[in-house]
């Protein structure tokens, strides 16, 4: 059997927004030909929530503790256990012991993996036919019910990513409020998001924006 040639376009079908048949464009074979590394993906997912993370946690350390100047008892004599101030970490409302406190979780990936994340993530929809491309969206009016109409039309039943090209107030408004949907504008778009959703929307002039970010 003859070998694949990864680098070779791969045909698709181009639809407009109501399902109707508009031509087919030519993807290129560098990035939809990926194939699918579920450890890089991981990797770029753990790095994405870690950066999410508030780290606000924070706790008292001797220094920080009010009171506790005095010495609870004389240090003989008593039978007890000596003690040199009730905020001791051991004394209930004492001082906490190498406790958090508030930290920065984020941290880089190299471009290069990253980039090879995204290839590996839209090629996998694309072959599992979960990728559609659309020639425009455009709605006559801010209404969430032409989005959830537009979802309709494309037979969208699912969890579904919208990508356009760049801001549209019309398209990300509308589609603000549709449950299990998120508009994504091309420079935010990430293997989180396109993880979390089960269909993924691409418009025409964000699909070129794609190709050109996501490059070899």
């Amino acid at each position: 059997m003859a070998e694949r040639n990864e680098s070779a376009p791969i045909r698709a079908r181009v639809f407009t927004q109501s399902k109707g048949e508009a031509g087919t464009i030519d993807l290129p074979g560098e990035i939809f030909s990926e194939p699918l590394r579920r450890g890089l993906l991981a990797d770029v997912v753990r790095m994405q929530t870690a950066g999410r993370r508030a780290g606000t946690a924070s706790t008292k350390e001797r220094g920080d503790v009010r009171g506790g100047g005095k010495k609870p008892w004389k240090q003989k004599g008593t039978g007890r256990a000596r003690a040199g101030s009730t905020r001791s970490p051991i004394w209930p409302g004492g001082a906490i012991i190498f406790g958090p406190h508030p930290r920065d979780y984020s941290y880089e990936m190299p471009k290069r993996a990253r980039r090879t994340a995204l290839r590996s993530v839209l090629a996998q929809k694309l072959r599992e036919e979960r990728l559609l491309i659309v020639d425009r969206i455009e709605f006559a009016e801010t209404k969430t019910k032409h989005f959830i109409a537009m979802l309709g039309a494309l037979g969208i039943n699912d969890s579904v990513l919208v990508v356009i090209d760049d801001a549209d107030a019309a398209v990300e408004l509308a589609g603000r409020n549709v449950p299990n949907a998120k508009v994504l504008r091309v420079a935010g778009l990430n293997v989180y998001d396109l993880l979390r959703y089960h269909q993924l929307v691409v418009t025409k002039a964000a699909l070129e924006r794609i190709k050109e970010r996501v490059a070899a």
